[in-house]
């Protein structure tokens, strides 16, 4: 097992490459910076999602270690992230899981199609007379936040606002700074206290939405008020940041392959199969972070109860062994059992919502727009460490 260096220009600047020597070099190596494991092979990361030994990493555990006055002045984040499903307890998962499950079945996404339709449109339509637009500001951002508002029971009215907040709360998921915490935290209650005017609405005049059927559950004593907003502000983040970069990363890899943007025009019935490529070759979680609750062999070496393991999906999605010619961009591949969405009980619940949307959205997109082209040299990616990026902007003309 070797150990690597994440502040190299390699690792810094072509983490596809550094992936791939780490792999081949070691499969589970050693992140001292990080203090943590990272796996990099299909099967291994597979075995390590199915491997209920293998815990999820609660992004509280990044605050325990800070100073102990700062984890006191963070405690209300810190609180507020251990009651989030997929970070909390595996019962307290399952249980959020029974509630949402029917909000994000294949048929509730089917029905929201013409939806996404009337949002992606209306958002064309506002810089369509500007023969220009950033796709990341104009339409990947905003379409997600209306979506996931519209089903959590927000006001699309304020959706700016949503935007605004989930940009905030960003650093919780990576190596944010002390200040970058410090914001998440002030917008995190921000929206709490936001999510509380919402929920006393909903129990005098209940919908069909998220946020009712959370006040009915709290009524039935299923989940308490505080589970509630805490988690409507995971599902905000969640499905709004990460199909955001999906839809702009995606349209970065179909301009770097013209040939197969040219394809997926005269075949718009693709779309589906370019969506799964897309996920496979740039998905928008780059690795997913697991704690070791025992003693577990990984890759053919012992790791210790209580060790944080990185799984690497980016570079267990181009293992040339579960892959042909992994780093080649097909839009026709199949089958691509890629595994962005992660595995088992903790499998994206948005998964087939994320899908969808950027399925939707790159269609319209290309069919209104025939001579959409990239106005920047280079992407403007920002890295989110460890082993991700998101586009700040995404720049295009028509």
């Amino acid at each position: 097992m070797r150990e690597y260096d994440l502040f190299t220009p390699e690792a810094m600047t072509d983490q596809t490459a550094f992936l791939a020597r780490v792999r081949a070099e070691s499969p589970l190596a050693r992140l001292p910076q990080l203090d943590a494991y990272l796996l990099t092979r299909y099967t291994d990361v597979m075995a390590a999602l199915r491997d209920k030994r293998l815990d999820t990493a609660n992004m509280a555990r990044v605050l325990r270690r800070l100073t102990p006055a700062e984890q006191d002045e963070l405690r209300p984040v810190s609180q507020a992230i251990e009651m989030w499903m997929g970070h909390t307890v595996p019962a307290d998962h399952a249980r959020f899981q029974r509630l949402l499950k029917r909000y994000f079945s294949a048929a509730t996404v089917d029905r929201l199609r013409p939806r996404v339709r009337e949002f992606t449109h209306e958002l064309l339509d506002a810089v369509a007379a500007n023969g220009e637009m950033d796709v990341v500001r104009d339409l990947a951002y905003p379409l997600p936040a209306n979506v996931i508002a519209e089903i959590l029971g927000m006001p699309t009215s304020d959706r700016e606002q949503l935007q605004a907040w989930s940009r905030d709360i960003l650093p919780i998921f990576g190596n944010g700074s002390i200040d970058g915490i410090r914001q998440a935290q002030r917008s995190m209650l921000e929206m709490h206290d936001y999510l509380r005017i919402l929920a006393a609405d909903r129990r005098r005049v209940p919908r069909e939405d998220v946020l009712s059927m959370f006040v009915a559950a709290e009524a039935e004593g299923t989940l308490t008020e505080d589970e509630a907003v805490a988690n409507c502000v995971l599902l905000l983040f969640a499905g709004h940041e990460t199909t955001a970069n999906l839809i702009a990363n995606g349209l970065v890899l179909l301009f770097a392959h013209p040939h197969q943007l040219a394809r997926l025009r005269s075949e718009p019935e693709l779309m589906p199969l370019a969506v799964d490529e897309m996920l496979r070759c740039d998905g928008p979680a780059g690795v997913i972070g697991r704690i070791t609750t025992e003693p577990v062999e990984l890759a053919g070496h012992a790791v210790p109860a209580g060790q944080h393991v990185y799984l690497a999906l980016r570079a267990a999605n181009r293992d040339p062994d579960a892959f042909p010619d992994p780093d080649t961009f097909d839009i026709t591949r199949r089958p691509n059992r890629y595994l962005s969405f992660g595995m088992g009980s903790y499998y994206c619940l948005g998964a087939a919502l994320a899908r969808m949307e950027t399925d939707e959205c790159l269609r319209i997109l290309l069919d209104r727009c025939p001579d959409l082209r990239p106005a920047y040299d280079t992407p403007d990616r920002l890295p989110s460490p460890p082993f991700g990026h998101r586009l700040g902007s995404l720049r295009v003309t028509f």
